[in-house]
């Protein structure tokens, strides 16, 4: 067993949501990773998207029970001292005793004073496949315990006291009439797991409710003078919103717009790092940090001003920056890209 110590922390992490180009909807999930030497564990899993069982949208108990579990000390449904490292972002998956999606699970004990992760591997049962479904580069890890239990115990409420507060979810102000795209915009981000309220005066707004948003946007309507109205309003109340203009009455891409703006992953932890697209060129440039899964989708509006959604390229990209050909057709007229990773979007317009 591994006798060098690594570090143990935890980082907020976002699972992006959005509307797939066949009209399904990914759910939008805050939790916090495991950084391990200060890198996000889950970023060393190229092709996973899931998020850790300290989901921000568990109720309480939930929470400090899977809290509690991790520590370890609540009771595990699994084989042999296993723990959910990492679920299906749709539904619980293994971390509330389900097996249908499967979830990346390891080993948890204690060493002595220290606690060491290891046997990592995907399961899918009771009892996972450790030659087949092993992930055999990463681990084992041995963390100080004090260090550990510290990280882990700050979430956990002490005796007598209320729990810590979490960070709350996210929050878009949606800016203008309530027409039919502002309308669709809303039910769309409700359905991934975002609230979202429209208003045609975000300026007398009370302080404390602004600064609640992580993100507002502009309606087609708003003119410059109302725009600065707003933006004077968020500044005086000290608001951290992203503010964003709709792109195009294209819902999908609006969602991916509103994703991007949520977004506050530091700089060295993203994987997804630029998307440029030329349609005179005929093709995207994407860059990634490190190997990740990316899915590139065009979106534009035909002659008759209707929207349209097209599936580009969903393939798993080594670091560096890669040049990606586009279909023609797809990207005809007024269109933008979007790149998604499991756990950022990018927005881009197509240049002519």
């Amino acid at each position: 067993m591994t006798s060098q110590y690594v570090t143990f922390g935890l980082v907020p992490a976002m699972r992006a949501g959005g509307v797939l180009a066949d009209g399904a909807y990914q759910a939008h999930r805050d939790f916090l990773d495991f950084a391990v030497d200060g890198s996000p564990l889950l970023v060393r899993l190229a092709d996973l998207d899931a998020v850790s069982p300290l989901a921000l949208d568990l109720g309480p108990s939930d929470f400090a029970e899977q809290v509690r579990t991790l520590l370890p000390e609540a009771e595990t449904p699994l084989e042999g001292s296993r723990r959910v490292i990492y679920g299906c972002p749709e539904c619980a998956g293994l971390a509330f005793g389900g097996y249908a999606c499967g979830a990346v699970t390891a080993v948890i004990e204690r060493d002595g004073p220290d606690v060491v992760w290891r046997d990592f591997g995907r399961q899918t049962g009771r009892t996972p496949d450790a030659e087949r479904d092993g992930y055999h580069d990463i681990g084992p890890y041995r963390f100080r315990g004090e260090e550990y239990r510290a990280a882990l115990e700050r979430l956990l409420p002490a005796d007598g006291a209320p729990a810590p507060e979490l960070p709350a979810g996210p929050r878009a102000l949606l800016i203008g009439p309530r027409a039919a795209l502002l309308a669709r915009l809303a039910a769309a981000l409700r359905r991934i797991g975002i609230s979202a309220e429209i208003t045609l005066d975000a300026v007398h707004a009370h302080a404390d409710e602004l600064r609640k948003y992580g993100v507002v946007v502009f309606g087609r309507t708003i003119g410059p003078d109302k725009r600065d109205a707003v933006l004077g309003a968020l500044a005086a109340a000290r608001s951290e919103a992203v503010c964003v203009t709709v792109l195009a009455p294209i819902v999908p891409l609006l969602v991916a717009q509103v994703e991007q703006a949520l977004d506050r992953t530091p700089d060295h932890y993203r994987r997804l790092l630029r998307l440029t697209a030329v349609a005179g060129g005929a093709e995207a440039e994407v860059e990634v940090a490190s190997a990740c899964r990316v899915r590139l989708v065009a979106h534009r509006l035909d002659r008759l001003s209707r929207p349209r959604t097209r599936a580009l390229f969903d393939t798993v990209l080594a670091p560096g920056t890669h040049r990606i050909p586009l279909e023609t057709r797809a990207v005809r007229g007024r269109s933008f890209l979007t790149a998604h990773t499991s756990e950022a979007v990018l927005v881009a317009p197509v240049a002519r």
